[in-house]
């Protein structure tokens, strides 16, 4: 094999890109991708997106995770749809009727209820979710 042909074979994308998805971007699919990425779940690349991005995530969200779980998700800020790359898996935080369209169905409702303006203990019971979820999809 050449060295050229050995070079084509390393472009190809071998992780499966998965988004999380809700209608803001703003909270539970920002945890959602900062606690997969530090979970370090093999073959795959984690984004979020939302239908309709809030100008900043949410800041409870943002401490809760640098106090509790050491995850610095200053870096992260809220996208839409067109602004991450098709994945290959698409899970919805829970928005029920109002799930933003993506372009392709959902393989997965979390069915999460949005902690955004409760209490600390509402963030960490759905950061908790997050984790269940995460185990049980990507842990094989």
């Amino acid at each position: 094999m050449s060295d050229k042909t050995a070079d084509k074979t390393t472009d190809k994308r071998a992780d499966k890109i998965v988004a999380f998805i809700c209608t803001h971007n703003a909270c539970r699919s920002q945890m959602a991708e900062a606690l997969a990425k530090r979970a370090g779940y093999q073959g795959y690349e984690f984004c979020s997106a939302g239908s309709v991005p809030k100008e900043q995530i949410d800041q409870n969200a943002v401490r809760i995770m640098k106090e509790k779980f050491g995850i610095d998700m200053h870096s992260q800020y809220s996208k839409t749809i067109r602004d991450i790359p098709a994945p290959d898996i698409a899970i919805s935080m829970g928005c029920g009727v109002k799930c933003p369209f993506i372009g392709r169905n959902f393989d997965a409702d979390w069915g999460l209820e949005d902690p955004t303006g409760k209490s600390d203990e509402e963030y960490l019971k759905v950061i908790g979710q997050i984790q269940e979820n995460l185990e049980r999809t990507f842990r094989k």
